[in-house]
């Protein structure tokens, strides 16, 4: 894998990051239909693509894993500080819009709907994930950097749990997500399980 080809695939996949916020622009300038509630569909455009990356984001390192492509590894930043952008842009978009700015109201909503507070929470977790993205955190951080990005597992169960929460009527859609991120994480804990294994028998006498 070259520099220059490296350099297209990630502009590629920023680009095709990109694409599904501006296909919602489009359609809240008027060349699409958001529906009968254009606010709840914004909101959920936003959720589900953010949700959709950071999946992604966490298929990673198995896909690496099972294919032997380690460039694969130079696409997290990117996808990563995509779904922050999303979630962020998800939140701002249900602060503004959906409540315009009722602090009370969204003192509330915040305190006393689970799938909200959980929401909240996993935006609070990625923003220290976003501001030590760079090259320059990652030296200053040394190993502490790993066990902080270590979080996004959390933010993981915390998305996919909020999908499903904030679904009214049960259908095969949150379910399909969370099979996907009981794979992906069943991945980490089988490689942890290896881990553990070499190192009790490296240490037995």
């Amino acid at each position: 894998m070259t520099r220059h080809s490296l350099t297209l695939i990630k502009a590629s996949v920023i680009f095709a990051c990109a694409l599904p916020f501006f296909i919602l622009v489009a359609r809240i300038l008027g060349l699409g239909s958001l529906g009968a509630n254009p606010i709840q569909e914004v909101l959920h455009t936003l959720g589900k693509t953010g949700l959709n990356l950071l999946l992604l984001t966490l298929a990673i390192t198995p896909l690496r894993k099972m294919t032997g492509l380690n460039w694969l590894v130079t696409l997290r930043r990117a996808l990563g500080v995509t779904v922050f952008v999303y979630i962020l842009l998800h939140a701002v978009t249900y602060i503004v819009l959906d409540q315009r700015l009722d602090w009370p109201s969204l003192f509330v909503d915040v305190t006393q709907r689970p799938f909200i507070t959980i929401g909240m929470t996993a935006l609070l977790l990625l923003v220290p994930l976003a501001v030590t993205s760079t090259n320059a955190m990652q030296r200053r951080l040394g190993r502490r950097w790993v066990k902080l990005h270590r979080t996004v597992y959390l933010i993981g169960i915390l998305g996919v749990v909020h999908f499903f929460w904030q679904v009214k009527v049960t259908t095969f859609e949150p379910l399909i997500y969370t099979l996907i991120l009981i794979v992906l994480l069943g991945f980490r804990v089988r490689d942890w399980l290896a881990r553990r294994r070499r190192t009790l028998a490296v240490s037995k006498p």
